[in-house]
C-alpha cells in the first residue's frame, strides 16, 4: 500500500531539514526514525511493511480484543484509497470495541486476575468502562484509585485495587513500585537487591509508609469492608544481612523527596480516635497523598509509556518493564523519552498516545523477516514481532470467526452490541482459567509454552465443537451454502485467518472436499476446526 500523502510530506522535509523537522514531526514519524536510529544496520534487517490483510488483522485485535469479520476484511481490502489504514485506525479508536479490550487490558493489569472478595468484579468493570468511555486521562484514573477508601458507595469500585488486596501493604506496596514505576522491589522486602545496585531496601519502605497505617475495617457503622488509616505508626527496618542495622523512613518515593508531615503531639493525631470496633479519622492522611506523589512522579509516565509500547509491540523499550534501572538502560532511551513526554503533553490520553503508536510504520512493519534472515534482535523492532493471543481475543476471536457473534446478532436482532456482549462473556471464562495467568500473578504474554490441557480444549472440546455445528448465520452454516470449493475456501480463511487463501490452500481445500463428498457438513467443519487450532490463528502477527 501506497504512503498517505501526509506520510510522504514528513518524510520529504525530513530529508531536507533532519535536525529541525524531527523535534517538531508527528510523533508517529519521530517513533520510525528514532527506530532507525536505534540500529547501525536497520535498513538490512528490517522487514516490509505489512500487507493490508496482516495489518487489519493486528490492529483491529490490538485495539478491540477480535479479529474482524470476513466482511470486514472483504471491504478493507477492497478499498483503494491511500488515507483507508488511518481512516481505520479513527474507527477502530472510536468504537465500544476499544473500550470493552482496554478495560480487560486494565484489569488484568490493575487485579492480576484475584478473584472477587470486597468489591464485585461488574462494579469495577463499569467503572473502568465509563471511565475509558468518559476519555478520563490515566493519571486521573490511577489517583482515583489510589484515593479511594470505598466508604461513599457511589465511588466505592476504584477501591478494588486495595480492598481485594485485603489492604495487605506489604502485597500493595510491591504492585505500586512493578505496575506504577517499573520496579519489582520484591527482593527489597528483606534486604537491598542482590542483583541490581538500584534498588534499595529503603526504597520498598519509602513505598510502604504510605501504606502501612491503613487497615481494611469493617464495623456497625459501615454496610460493608472499607479502607481505613490510623494516625501513628512509624516504619523501621532492618536487612537480613546487617540484622544489628535499624532504619526508620518515613512515606517517600524511589529518588524522591520525603513527604512532609505535620507533628502532632501524642494522642492529638486523630479527629475521629482510633477505637476497638470504631473506624477512626486522622488529622493527616499518609495515602491521601500517594496518588499525587505517584502520577507527579518521573517514573510515572515513562512506565505507562513503556507499557503501552509493550501492550503493541510485544516488548518494552525497557524490557522486561519491571525492571527498570540504570544497567537494563532502555534498548532507545530517547524514543522512550519522546512517549513519555507526548502522554504528560496530551494529559495523558490514552487514545492519543495509542494512535500515534499504532500509526508509525515500526507498528506497522511485518512479522515476516527479509529472506536471507532467520531471526532479528527483538530490541531492534524491526519486525513485527509474533505474540500469542491473550485468552480474552481468543475466546472472542473464536466466537467471532466461528460465526457465534454472527448468529447471536441474527437470533437477537434487538440487542446492541453492549448486551451482545454482556450475553456472551460467559463464554470467556474457560479461556481464561486455561490460558490466562494465576490468580495474584502478573500476566506475561512473552512467556508462552502450550500445555496438554490447552491443546485438548481445542482438539476435542465441546466448547468449540457446539461452535462449530451449523446454526443459522454462523461459519459452517455459510459454508455449506457456497456453491463450489473455491468459495468455500475464500469464505473460510477471509472469516477465520482475514485474508484470502492461497493458490495451493484453495486447492487443498477442493482435494479434501471431493475426497469427503459423501460427509460434506462434516467436511466443512473440520477445515474451520484446522484452522482455528493452528498456530496462524493463535497468534497475533
Amino acid at each position: 500500500m501506497r504512503a498517505p500523502p501526509q506520510r510522504l510530506l514528513a518524510l520529504a522535509v525530513c530529508i531536507v531539514y533532519p535536525g529541525f523537522v524531527l523535534s517538531q514531526a508527528p510523533l508517529h514519524v519521530r517513533i520510525d526514525q528514532l527506530v532507525r536510529n536505534g540500529k547501525a544496520d536497520y535498513s538490512k534487517i528490517a522487514a516490509a511493511a505489512s500487507d493490508d490483510a496482516e495489518f487489519l488483522r493486528r490492529v483491529t485485535l490490538d485495539l478491540t480484543g477480535i479479529i474482524p469479520s470476513a466482511s470486514e476484511v472483504r471491504s478493507f481490502l477492497a478499498d483503494t484509497s491511500t488515507d483507508k489504514r488511518s481512516k481505520l485506525i479513527d474507527r477502530l479508536l472510536a468504537s465500544d470495541g476499544l473500550v470493552r479490550h482496554m478495560v480487560t487490558s486494565l484489569d488484568v493489569l490493575l487485579m492480576d486476575r484475584r478473584p472477587e472478595k470486597h468489591v464485585k468484579q461488574a462494579e469495577w468493570q463499569e467503572y473502568l468502562r465509563s471511565s475509558l468511555a468518559t476519555g478520563k486521562p490515566y493519571d486521573r484514573l490511577v489517583a482515583e484509585i489510589l484515593g479511594a477508601d470505598g466508604v461513599d458507595a457511589e465511588k466505592r469500585a476504584p477501591a478494588k485495587f486495595f480492598l481485594d488486596r485485603d489492604g495487605e501493604p506489604n502485597v500493595i506496596a510491591k504492585d505500586i513500585g512493578r505496575i506504577f514505576l517499573g520496579m519489582n522491589l520484591t527482593c527489597c522486602q528483606c534486604h537491598d537487591h542482590p542483583l541490581i545496585d538500584a534498588y534499595k531496601q529503603e526504597h520498598y519502605y519509602g513505598i510502604f509508609a504510605f501504606l502501612n497505617r491503613s487497615f481494611v475495617y469493617s464495623g456497625k457503622d459501615t454496610k460493608a469492608a472499607v479502607l481505613a488509616e490510623k494516625g501513628e505508626g512509624d516504619v523501621t527496618f532492618q536487612s537480613v544481612f546487617l540484622a544489628k542495622v535499624m532504619k526508620t523512613t518515613g512515606p517517600r518515593l524511589p529518588d524522591g523527596p520525603a513527604l512532609s508531615e505535620p507533628h502532632f503531639e501524642k494522642g492529638a493525631e486523630y479527629v475521629v480516635a482510633f477505637k476497638p470496633g470504631e473506624k477512626p479519622q486522622p488529622k493527616f492522611s499518609r495515602r491521601a497523598h500517594l496518588a499525587k506523589e505517584l502520577t507527579s512522579h518521573p517514573r510515572f509516565a515513562r512506565t505507562a509509556a513503556n507499557r503501552l509500547w509493550a501492550q503493541f509491540l510485544g516488548r518494552g523499550i525497557v524490557h522486561p518493564l519491571e525492571l527498570d534501572h540504570e544497567a537494563n538502560p532502555p534498548s532507545h532511551p530517547e524514543l522512550l523519552a519522546a512517549l513519555a513526554e507526548e502522554f504528560v503533553a496530551c494529559k495523558f490520553d490514552v487514545k492519543t498516545l495509542v494512535r500515534e503508536i499504532v500509526s508509525s510504520e515500526t507498528y506497522q512493519k511485518s512479522s515476516r523477516l527479509p529472506k536471507d534472515l532467520k531471526e532479528v534482535d527483538p530490541a531492534s523492532f524491526a519486525a513485527y514481532p509474533l505474540r500469542p493471543l491473550t485468552p480474552e481475543q481468543l475466546a472472542w476471536s473464536m466466537m467471532q470467526a466461528t460465526g457465534v457473534i454472527d448468529a447471536e446478532r441474527k437470533a437477537n436482532p434487538k440487542l446492541d452490541d453492549k448486551a451482545l456482549c454482556d450475553k456472551l462473556a460467559g463464554n470467556v471464562q474457560p479461556f481464561v482459567k486455561l490460558f490466562g495467568n494465576q490468580p495474584g500473578e502478573a500476566f506475561d504474554l512473552s512467556q508462552f509454552e502450550a500445555t496438554l490441557d490447552q491443546a485438548l480444549f481445542l482438539d476435542n472440546g465441546a466448547l468449540l465443537r457446539g461452535w462449530l455445528a451449523p446454526r443459522p448465520g454462523n461459519l459452517t452454516d455459510r459454508l455449506g451454502k457456497c456453491a463450489d470449493a473455491g468459495a468455500v475456501a475464500e469464505e473460510l480463511y477471509l472469516g477465520v485467518l482475514s485474508r484470502m487463501p492461497t493458490t495451493e490452500e484453495r486447492d487443498d481445500v477442493s482435494v479434501f472436499l471431493a475426497r469427503h463428498a459423501s460427509k460434506r457438513a462434516w467436511a466443512l467443519q473440520d477445515l474451520a476446526w484446522a484452522l482455528l487450532a493452528s498456530a496462524e490463528f493463535r497468534f497475533n502477527h
